[in-house]
C-alpha cells in the first residue's frame, strides 16, 4: 500500500460541465485546493453531515497517488509522479464555499474525503486499460447521478501534475483528485453513495448526521 499522505490536493471546475451547473466557467489556469488528510474514510464509512452547516454535496471523482516525490514536473513527466488510481468523493459543505470566500472548512470536514482501494497504475496497463480515459460513476442509492470521464478534463492530469508540483513538493502518498462531472447534488441522512471507476473499484459510505456519536467530533 502506499503510504500516507502528506496532502490531499483537489482542482475546483476541471470539467467544462460542472463548472457551468454551478454558474462559473472554468479558470484560465488549474484551480487547486488541498483537503486535509484528517478527512479521510474509508469504504463502509460514514460521511458525518456537521449540524447546521447547509447543504453537503457528493462529488465522484478519479485520484491518483503520488508514487515519488516530484517537483517542478514538466507535462510529459506527469505520468512518471503517479503510482496508483482509487476512487474518491470530494464531499463538500456547498453553502459554506459559497460564504466562506475560500473552500477550506467546506471541504475539510472530518469524513469529507471518503477514498477506495488503490490499485497500481502498472496493473491497469497490463490489463490493457489506458489511465488517462479513466470513467467516474457516482450512484446516491443506487441511482446514478454523474458519470464522465478524463478525456473531459479541461486540464489533463498531467498538467496537473506539472503546475501543482511547480508550487509545492509532491510527497509519496500524496493524493491527487482530478474534478468531478456534472450532476452533483445534496446528501442526506440515510443515503448510501457510491463512486465507481469502472475496471478499478469503487467507495461506498453511508450519510448520517452529525452530533450523536462522541468519537465523531463535527
Amino acid at each position: 500500500m502506499p503510504p500516507a499522505p502528506t496532502k490531499i490536493l483537489c482542482v475546483g471546475r476541471n470539467y467544462l460541465d460542472h463548472a457551468r451547473e454551478l454558474g462559473n466557467e472554468p479558470p484560465a489556469e488549474p484551480l487547486f485546493f488541498l483537503k486535509p488528510p484528517s478527512a479521510l474514510v474509508a469504504d463502509g464509512e460514514a460521511i458525518v453531515l456537521p449540524p447546521g452547516v447547509g447543504r453537503v454535496d457528493f462529488e465522484g471523482e478519479v485520484a491518483f497517488v503520488v508514487g515519488r516525490r516530484t517537483r517542478g514536473a514538466r507535462p510529459d513527466q506527469g505520468w512518471e509522479a503517479l503510482s496508483h488510481v482509487l476512487a474518491m468523493n470530494d464531499v463538500t459543505a456547498r453553502d459554506l464555499q459559497r460564504t466562506d470566500g475560500q473552500w477550506t472548512r467546506a471541504k475539510g470536514f472530518d469524513t469529507f474525503a471518503p477514498a477506495g482501494e488503490p490499485v497500481p497504475l502498472s496493473e491497469l496497463r497490463a490489463r490493457g486499460l489506458d489511465p488517462a480515459r479513466l470513467q467516474v460513476e457516482t450512484r446516491v442509492n443506487g441511482e446514478l447521478r454523474q458519470s464522465g470521464g478524463l478525456e473531459q478534463l479541461v486540464f489533463p492530469v498531467p498538467e496537473l501534475v506539472a503546475w501543482i508540483s511547480g508550487v509545492m513538493t509532491l510527497e509519496p502518498g500524496d493524493l491527487l483528485l482530478t474534478g468531478t462531472p456534472a450532476g452533483v447534488g445534496p446528501l442526506s441522512p440515510g443515503d448510501e453513495v457510491e463512486v465507481r471507476i469502472p475496471g478499478v473499484g469503487a467507495v461506498r459510505n453511508p450519510v448520517r448526521l452529525g452530533g450523536t456519536d462522541p468519537a465523531v467530533r463535527v
